[in-house]
């Protein structure tokens, strides 16, 4: 069993060569712009695609290093508990090719450390899943039994939020879709849903029709906006507050970035 410490250490490397990669992309993708020969064109798609794949291996590897330091401070991913009290979080991650990248493994991580330093750790239960095609949205949330689903990735407003298919390639999920989805599973227990995607509140009003609280975004959000929000939306559900109390003390943090005002909280009708 790998040290705190030495995990860390793995997993800044991987780090280093993640952002190493982006700017590589990034340098491709210039020289795209400027290039006119065909046959350069095709090489440079064909680097781009490379870099990228090699980049998906090391999130996957910095994701499962992030797995281990969950698990080894007991945020428990697999174990079961027999308190009832336990909430379990599902956070459902999408960053199909051929859209911006996103610092989502950057969020993962802060969120379950945000969790580890809870003194109300063993209330909570946090699971992942990466990659999230459309099927891999309801066949977690049946694998998990989740109170609260949380998604992070891209949201495209009314046309819906971003998922792969089984190509790694983009699928559209509208809300209605959602919606559906959500009428189901909020007789299973489902509580909460955060979508940290931006225009993603179309997608919110409809699940709200179902589900209790219901968190989206009405406009594009930045990935520093989406990590601050969602840290302190956990750090205070794991403090022992309210949803309400835990979605203030996250706008209250993007004040700073003139965000705040961005994520909307949905709540059912009671009647």
């Amino acid at each position: 069993m790998f040290s705190d410490e030495d995990l860390q250490k793995n997993r800044d490397i991987l780090q280093s060569s993640y952002v190493e990669l982006e700017e590589k992309i990034l340098n491709l993708r210039k020289d795209k712009i400027i290039e006119t020969g065909a046959a350069i064109l095709f090489q440079l798609n064909k680097l781009i695609e490379k870099a990228e794949a090699e980049q998906d291996k090391i999130a996957q590897k910095i994701a499962a290093i992030d797995r281990q330091l969950a698990q080894k401070h007991h945020v428990s991913r697999s174990i079961v508990s027999n308190n009832t009290d336990t909430k379990t979080i599902l956070i459902l991650a999408a960053n199909p090719k051929n859209t911006s990248r996103l610092r989502l493994e950057e969020e993962m991580r802060e969120i379950a450390e945000g969790l580890q330093r809870s003194n109300k750790q063993d209330q909570f239960k946090l699971e992942i899943k990466l990659a999230v095609r459309q099927r891999d949205f309801y066949r977690a949330i049946l694998d998990t039994h989740p109170q609260i689903v949380h998604f992070c990735g891209h949201g495209e407003g009314e046309d819906g939020i971003v998922l792969e298919d089984e190509m790694g390639k983009i699928v559209l999920v509208q809300a209605d879709t959602l919606g559906s989805l959500f009428k189901l599973f909020a007789k299973k227990g489902v509580e909460c849903v955060v979508l940290n995607a931006c225009h993603s509140e179309v997608q919110a009003e409809a699940i709200s029709q179902h589900i209790n609280y219901v968190i989206g975004m009405n406009r594009a959000i930045g990935d520093k906006a989406a990590i601050d929000f969602a840290v302190a939306f956990y750090d205070a559900l794991a403090a022992g507050e309210d949803v309400e109390f835990a979605f203030d003390l996250g706008c209250s943090q993007l004040i700073g970035l003139k965000e705040n005002q961005t994520p909307v909280l949905k709540i059912k009708d009671a009647n």
